[in-house]
């Protein structure tokens, strides 16, 4: 007997023996066990992830001797033509070969001869995108009401591709990429069969490789047997298809944290001169970005199968960085993969992204700003409540007061310099209410002279101050003389009053002599 590859040999005979697609086995299942089967199925999904094993599993359960049942003999010989593509009743179509409008008429001629041996005849049309818009228009009538004795089953792995009106007619099921633990636990079964040591962390290598495709990862075990033999190491997978170590993934993504440029630079060089394939490598890093940013959010999240040292060793980088900035660089590198694609250097473009994604980690934003200012804003000393302020404030004072940085006027005497007195406000003084004279010698000073007053402020002291200096020196007033008595006083004035002039001091004030050079006045005695 010939060599049959993993792939064929261990292809799935049951529903049992579907891996990863749980949910396209349970409907089915149930569908079978409460007989209602409809007439029209399309399987949709990625490469290697078990279309087409699905579709000969459930035209064995159909065609099986006393069925349609789920728990059906894979051995029996039904079954077995079933399975090795040589039933009569089971029509396995090659959508890319026969897409043409001829091809479709002889199907829809041919739906309607009774089955040979089972209960249905069954179409599997593979690859159904492929047919051409006359054949899918001259298929809908025939799809939409068929015998009761015809089941169609469609497989694509490019659904958009397949008119609407099909996809109205079919029962859909999407299949999901297979888990990468499911394809290493597998692949660790067949080993075991076989009589081959597989080490686990291969066995992982093969299996993120693989990239959800158990059909992938078998193919590249049947060629890692050729090369190795019986012992298979990681060391054996990453050389033979140029896939890059979780340590060399996680050394990257550490010198990315910790903004080390030229030893990033430096591990993509010798990764590109040892024959790696820098697109794996940078999906690698854009996944383990990934699972720093879901940790981040999800603490309970793994690490993408990175051992557990290095993993929380990349947690305890991560930790300076908030999820926004981890998001950004992860934006640089799914841009870089999509110049990187098309591009024939794609060395220098992986390391364009680097060199950005360093500097996005470290850009100083106006939301770290905030964040710091806000912090800060904590230690100032909160200031005392303006209540308490007015409170203090005269309730008699007048709306238009000083600006509040000036201190209260406070009186001072004659006697006191003018250096030593306190501020004067420009407050002007109320009238005395009674006719007593108020103290000769009491003056409103300013304990600043440099300090300018506004004008309006010196206007008011400098009234206040002449309206008692009048009370000070003058006599009691006489009796006023005629109109024309008023030359002959002018032409011989009387001599000044025995009253003393007014003190020198009282020229000397600072607040006086402001007032003169202001107004540009003078003193007359």
């Amino acid at each position: 007997m010939s060599y049959q590859v993993f792939a064929r040999k261990y292809r799935p005979k049951t529903f049992a023996d579907v891996l990863g697609q749980d949910h396209v086995v349970r409907t089915l299942s149930n569908a079978i066990a409460q007989n209602r089967l409809a007439h029209a199925y399309l399987f949709v999904g990625p490469r290697g992830t078990g279309k087409t094993s699905t579709a000969r599993i459930l035209a064995k359960a159909l065609n099986c001797t006393g069925g349609p049942k789920i728990d059906f003999d894979p051995d029996e010989d039904i079954c077995q033509e079933i399975a090795e593509g040589r039933s009569l009743d089971v029509l396995e179509i090659d959508g890319a070969s026969n897409n043409g409008v001829e091809q479709v008429r002889d199907l829809r001629e041919s739906v309607r001869f009774s089955p040979a041996r089972g209960q249905f005849k069954i179409y599997y049309i593979d690859e159904v995108h492929m047919l051409s818009n006359a054949a899918f228009n001259a298929l809908l009538k025939t799809l939409e009401e068929p015998p009761p004795h015809v089941k169609f089953i469609f497989a694509t792995t490019e659904a958009n591709k397949i008119l609407p009106t099909i996809i109205s007619r079919c029962q859909r099921f999407d299949l999901r990429p297979i888990p990468t633990e499911t394809i290493a636990a597998h692949l660790q079964h067949i080993a075991a069969e076989e009589g081959i040591t597989l080490e686990a962390t291969a066995a992982w290598a093969i299996a993120k490789g693989a990239d959800g495709g158990m059909r992938d990862a078998q193919s590249m075990l049947d060629q890692l047997v050729a090369f190795c033999g019986e012992t298979i190491t990681e060391a054996n997978v990453l050389d033979i298809f140029g896939f890059t170590s979780r340590e060399k993934v996680a050394q990257l993504t550490g010198c990315l944290l910790s903004r080390e440029t030229p030893a990033a630079l430096s591990l993509i060089q010798k990764e590109a001169e040892t024959g790696r394939e820098l697109s794996q490598l940078l999906g690698e890093l854009i996944g383990c970005l990934r699972a720093l940013l879901v940790a981040k959010l999800d603490p309970t999240a793994d690490g993408e199968g990175i051992p557990a040292d290095l993993w929380n060793a990349l947690l305890e980088a991560a930790d300076e960085y908030p999820p926004d900035r981890i998001l950004a660089a992860i934006d640089v590198f799914a841009e870089t993969e999509g110049r990187m694609k098309w591009a024939t250097n794609k060395r220098l473009h992986f390391e364009l992204g680097v060199i950005k994604s360093i500097q996005t980690l470290g850009e100083v934003r106006i939301t770290d700003v905030i964040k710091v200012l806000t912090r800060g804003a904590d230690f100032i000393p909160v200031p005392e409540p303006r209540p308490v302020q007015t409170e203090q404030t005269p309730p008699s004072a007048p709306a238009s007061t000083a600006a509040p940085e000036e201190p209260a006027p406070v009186e001072a005497t004659t006697s006191e310099t003018p250096t030593d007195a306190p501020p004067a406000t420009p407050e002007p003084e109320p009238e005395p209410e009674s006719a007593a004279p108020a103290p000769p010698a009491t003056i409103v000073v300013e304990s600043e002279p440099k300090r300018s007053k506004p004008i309006g402020g010196a206007i008011g002291a400098l009234d206040s101050l002449i309206a008692a200096a009048p009370e000070e020196s003058e006599p009691p007033a006489a009796p006023e003389p005629a109109p024309w008595e008023e030359p002959k006083k002018a032409a011989e004035p009387e001599p000044a009053p025995a009253a003393a002039p007014i003190d020198d001091a009282f020229h000397q004030d600072p607040l006086i002599q402001s007032a003169l050079e202001k107004f540009e006045g003078k003193i007359l005695r």
